[in-house]
């Protein structure tokens, strides 16, 4: 059975106010570098694969 959800805590004071700046200072990619790390990524899961066994 599910256990139920925690109430979430509010941010207050300090953690909040890094929060704030952490949260507007995201990055932007452009379409380049994003096509980039996904073709990168797309070949390490490749790697990866060739690892991974699977015992049924």
């Amino acid at each position: 059975m599910a256990r139920p959800i925690k109430e979430t805590p509010i941010l207050t004071g300090k953690d909040a106010e890094r929060f704030v700046e952490r949260a507007e200072r995201v990055e932007k990619m452009s379409k380049e570098v994003r096509a980039t790390n996904y073709a990168k990524l797309m070949e390490r899961v490749k790697e990866a694969k060739k690892l991974i066994t699977f015992c049924w």
